[in-house]
């Protein structure tokens, strides 16, 4: 889902004569959004043809074939991604490998693109952690067997992993912040490392249902927990329409003044703003489902509000985008207005001279 709304994106952009290419510092064999389709596709296609092998095999008793269906699919994932020949995208592949090595070790000053990455992987957090309890299972031959439905095995909702794989994408964000403030010395990248910092207590007072006193879970910890979640979806988004996407006291829903921009496309338009600003406020505010280890037993629930999760940072890529893409104009006009001036003082000057 995640891929196929990308290339929405992108093909937005292109539309529009953003250059998304110099703002993620792209060279010149980057993808384009026919190619991000095309990558979604076979994806679209693979992944269900897996899913319906595993229940075919299953069904006629070959659970050991069906159980290898998951491993081989996972496999391919990791042997395409790391395939050192010019197939299959190396350029592309490479570059998104590098950038995510760079959100995981932020020893180096951070880019656009290092920071970008890691806030759509803190939309994914939910997505990562079901992916370690799919990887769990099939280290301990738990799938296609009696034992993926026993609640306290190694790979069951109490297990630590869950909270620690949830709490990573964030921990990882609020480094770059850290790393942001080293090098810029800003204190915005501060405010914004606290921002990623209050998920920390959601995930963790979350964990905590499994390893105290029902009581005390009812009584303490689950307050505790609730007002984490309001501070943290409050803060975050008052970032997201403040510094993210500026809209600064929502002026731009009612005023238009960059018709060359994306805007010309789609921002133009005073609903997209109010839909943007209602959906995203909603949506921050059940992102407590998202992230609550305890809630994960709700499993379409959960479902529906991780779609949505992504859907909501498929609508902040272009703002966010734009955004930048402005500021990357604004400074050569700058540039080019104090040029002028000096021209125009020059020949005053010069004007003066002669006179005299």
């Amino acid at each position: 889902m995640m891929v196929w709304l990308w290339g929405i994106n992108l093909w937005f952009f292109s539309q529009s004569n953003v250059n998304y290419a110099k703002i993620f510092e792209l060279d010149q064999n980057h993808l384009t959004h026919h190619e991000i389709w095309k990558c979604a596709t076979w994806m679209t296609i693979v992944v269900p043809t897996s899913m319906t092998a595993y229940l075919y095999l299953y069904s006629c008793g070959e659970v050991s074939l069906a159980a290898s269906q998951p491993v081989l699919l996972y496999l391919a994932v990791v042997i395409i991604l790391v395939f050192p020949f010019e197939i299959f995208y190396l350029s592309s592949r490479f570059f998104l490998l590098r950038t995510l090595w760079r959100i995981v070790v932020p020893l180096q000053a951070i880019t656009f693109a290092d920071f970008f990455v890691a806030d759509i992987l803190t939309s994914m957090s939910k997505v990562f952690s079901d992916l370690e309890r799919s990887v769990c299972r099939m280290i301990h031959r738990q799938v296609a067997t009696i034992a993926w439905f026993e609640a306290d095995s190694v790979c069951g909702s109490h297990s630590v992993a869950i909270p620690v794989v949830l709490v990573l994408p964030y921990l990882f964000r609020l480094f770059q912040c850290l790393r942001q403030y080293k090098d810029t010395g800003e204190k915005a990248t501060l405010l914004n490392a606290l921002k990623y910092s209050t998920a920390v207590p959601v995930i963790c007072l979350s964990a905590l249902k499994y390893h105290v006193f029902p009581d005390k879970w009812t009584n303490v910890y689950r307050p505790l927990w609730l007002l984490s979640s309001v501070m943290n979806s409050s803060y975050s988004f008052y970032w997201d329409v403040k510094r993210d996407w500026n809209l600064s006291t929502f002026t731009r829903i009612f005023k238009f003044n960059r018709p060359h921009f994306l805007s010309h496309l789609l921002y133009g338009q005073k609903w997209v703003y109010v839909w943007v600003l209602g959906s995203n406020l909603i949506l921050r505010c059940t992102w407590t489902y998202k992230l609550s280890a305890h809630l994960r037993h709700n499993y379409l629930t959960v479902f529906a509000i991780t779609a949505l999760e992504i859907f909501r940072r498929f609508q902040w890529i272009f703002f966010r985008v734009e955004n930048e893409w402005s500021k990357m104009n604004l400074k050569p006009n700058v540039h080019i207005s104090m040029s002028t001036l000096s021209t125009e003082e020059d020949k005053l000057l010069n004007s003066s001279s002669h006179d005299v």
